[in-house]
């Protein structure tokens, strides 16, 4: 009984030694920001590459997976929102460590240098896994929410809206537990209001792109970028992927109702 009273006290503080604890948490949240951890950057298209087999409707970049719509200046993009599922990130076959990649909605980034947006990014090192949900009005770094859990197969609908060029709001929504984050922005570099998107991104940390993860697939949908005047889908827009060194990540494709990148890489 003694022994097995014994085997029971290690066993929970073997458990509970494993898991983070608060000062933890917060000094890895520390280390991820001083080391610039996710800095979404602009589209940035690249060349074509004869070397590589290229999708004749596809322009490829360096960063954006996805698609981009456009409008007018005499109808500047107010909102966009889109739905996805929360996948679980794997290594590629040809990598160990830490990879990363960033599913998010936005205006502008596509000739125009502000962006706003929120997103999660997702995250493997070994056998862990971390999401880390954010909002960001670039040139700014992201800012993290916390006390925002997520895990794979959470819904999440994610929505930004410009009330004007320097001013508005990004929030995300886990349909699966309920929880809704916002945050409002005044006072900032003055959007273009010209193009809105649908994206999975290869960010940057500490001035590099990180090493990108096998993220499976990622699908938005009911989604929607809107003017004054309309309500628009992804049909006709900009079909974007990742090629980066000769390197093709991701396939995207659009339906009028959907925006689908799935990871194509090694």
């Amino acid at each position: 009984m003694l022994a097995a009273i014994l085997f029971v006290h290690v066993l929970v503080a073997v458990l509970v030694a494993g898991i983070p604890t608060s000062s933890e948490r917060l000094a890895q949240r520390v280390a991820r920001r001083s080391t610039g951890a996710h800095l979404s950057q602009p589209m940035q298209v690249v060349a074509p590459d004869a070397a590589v087999s290229e999708a004749s409707d596809v322009d490829y970049t360096a960063n954006w997976s996805g698609a981009v719509v456009y409008t007018t200046t005499d109808a500047p993009w107010l909102s966009v929102t889109g739905q996805f599922t929360v996948p679980t990130p794997h290594e590629p076959t040809n990598g160990t460590g830490r990879h990363s990649i960033s599913a998010w909605v936005g205006i502008d980034g596509s000739g125009c240098g502000q962006i706003l947006q929120t997103g999660i990014d997702f995250t493997v090192n070994g056998n862990m896994v971390t999401y880390t949900p954010w909002y960001e009005w670039y040139p700014a770094s992201e800012q993290d929410w916390t006390g925002f859990p997520i895990k794979a197969g959470d819904v999440i609908t994610a929505t930004v809206v410009a009330t004007s060029a320097t001013s508005g709001t990004a929030t995300l929504i886990n349909e699966s537990s309920g929880q809704q984050m916002s945050h409002t922005f005044s006072g900032q570099p003055a959007l273009c209001q010209y193009s809105a998107e649908w994206v999975v991104e290869d960010f940057t940390s500490g001035g590099h792109y990180v090493p990108i993860a096998n993220f499976g697939t990622v699908t938005f949908t009911n989604l929607g970028a809107e003017t004054a005047d309309s309500t628009v889908g992804p049909a006709g827009a900009r079909v974007i992927d990742i090629r980066q060194n000769g390197t093709v990540y991701t396939s995207a494709s659009v339906t009028s109702d959907s925006v689908t990148v799935k990871y194509v890489g090694p």
